[in-house]
Order: structure tokens, then C-alpha cells, then sequence
């Protein structure tokens, strides 16, 4: 039996145990849904269409993850206006699995899984050890947590520490506008030399947190290093 519904304004056809990807819905991980907005179900030709929707049918799925599509990048150019805009996405999407397809009212007989109680054994473990206290250890010290650098970026603060001296004109680079240029200055990139010496992990933070994609950032490194050269 297959069945075809409607969330986040588009169609899907599914049946059972498929994997579907569709616009986020609200929810956690392990929870059962319930999909009423029915447009057909059946088998083959004798599928009932809905008008517009089935009476009764209804579609019940579990959530397996929550998450985000890769990076889109829009890119928006006025001739002639010296106007340049490039925005980043990220589209947050719910990934199900279809467990049953319902119809003349029923009701879906899968729910999430209830937490599994402690054992009753380790309970019984406690009194026991109560009942001969050992000597209290001296506290040992703790050694000092090492601080370690987060890849994300500090609020209110640059990504890179700008060098001393006068910045390059970073528009002269194929590609960066004004505005590009200005966001740029801000998270601390200056000059040509700091596009060119970028190391891999560093596309990658101006890639998650700034809008420009790695494919970008890879065509001004390699310009930045004519230039200096």
C-alpha cells in the first residue's frame, strides 16, 4: 500500500519502512508523528483519491534526525550600480521513517520507546556498601584543564588578528565587492597575504560562519597569491 501526503507545501509518495526528508517539523529524535494530510492511498489501480483529502487516512512515522542541508549561496549583482550581495542558507530538514499507513480511522499502534528502568539489582547493591565505610581517601588535586581553541568564532570579536600596516584594497580581487570587503576587515582579514596564507581549517570557519563558500574563498587565494608574488 502506498499513500501520498502533503507537508511543508510539497507532495511525497511513500510506504512503509521508506526514509523520507522533508521540511522541518517539530520534534525529537525517537518520536512517532502523525501525517493526516492524505491525498491518495490504496494499491495500484484501486487507490482512493482524496478530494482533497482521504477521510480518514492518516500516516504515522518516526522522527530519525533532525538537521541542516549544506550551505547555499546566493549571489545578487546590479549592473552598473556597484551593488553586490552574497548571502549564505543552511535549510534545517526532519528525516523520517514511514511505519504504518492507516486508513478508515484507524489509529497508529507504534509509540516512541519508554526509558528503561534501573535495574533492581544495583539497588541492592548500595546498603551493602554502606555497611562497611572504608577510610576516606585524601581528595587529590586536580590538574589544571588545558584551554582548548574553539573553532567558533567569539562574539564581538575578529576571526583573525589583522597585521599592522595599511590593508590592501581587497576589491581588487575578482570577485569581492565593497560589501564583501567590509565584512571581510571586520573578522580581521587586511591584506592579500592573509587571503593567500589561509590553511584548510580556516575555509572551513569562513565557510560555516560567514557568507561565503569554500569554492569562493579557494579562487581569491589563488588570486591573492599573483598578486604578492
Amino acid at each position: 500500500m502506498f499513500a501520498v501526503v502533503k507537508t511543508g507545501g510539497k507532495q511525497y509518495r511513500v510506504v512503509a519502512e521508506d526514509t523520507l526528508k522533508i521540511e522541518k517539523i517539530a520534534g525529537e529524535v525517537g518520536d512517532f508523528i502523525e501525517l493526516n494530510d492524505v491525498l491518495m492511498v490504496g494499491e495500484g489501480a484501486n487507490a482512493t483519491i482524496g478530494a482533497p483529502l482521504v477521510d480518514g487516512a492518516m500516516v504515522s512515522a518516526e522522527i530519525l534526525d533532525q538537521g541542516r542541508d549544506r550551505k547555499v549561496i546566493a549571489f545578487k549583482k546590479r549592473r552598473r550600480q556597484n551593488s553586490r550581495r552574497t548571502i549564505g542558507h543552511r535549510q534545517h530538514h526532519t528525516l523520517l521513517r514511514i511505519a504504518e499507513i492507516l486508513t478508515d480511522g484507524k489509529k497508529a499502534s507504534k509509540k516512541a520507546a519508554a526509558p528503561k528502568k534501573a535495574e533492581p539489582a544495583k539497588e541492592k547493591a548500595a546498603p551493602e556498601a554502606k555497611a562497611a565505610p572504608k577510610k576516606e581517601a585524601a581528595p587529590k588535586k586536580e590538574a589544571p584543564k588545558k584551554e582548548t581553541k574553539s573553532d567558533a568564532p567569539v562574539p564581538g570579536e575578529p576571526m583573525f588578528a589583522a597585521p599592522a600596516g595599511d590593508p590592501d584594497k581587497l576589491t581588487d580581487i575578482k570577485g569581492i565587492g565593497p560589501v564583501a570587503e567590509r565584512q571581510l576587515n571586520e573578522q580581521g582579514i587586511m591584506t592579500f597575504a592573509q587571503i593567500a596564507a589561509l590553511t584548510p581549517e580556516d575555509i572551513v570557519r569562513v565557510d560555516e560562519y560567514m557568507p561565503f563558500s569554500a569554492a569562493q574563498i579557494e579562487d581569491w587565494q589563488a588570486q591573492a597569491k599573483d598578486k604578492i608574488k
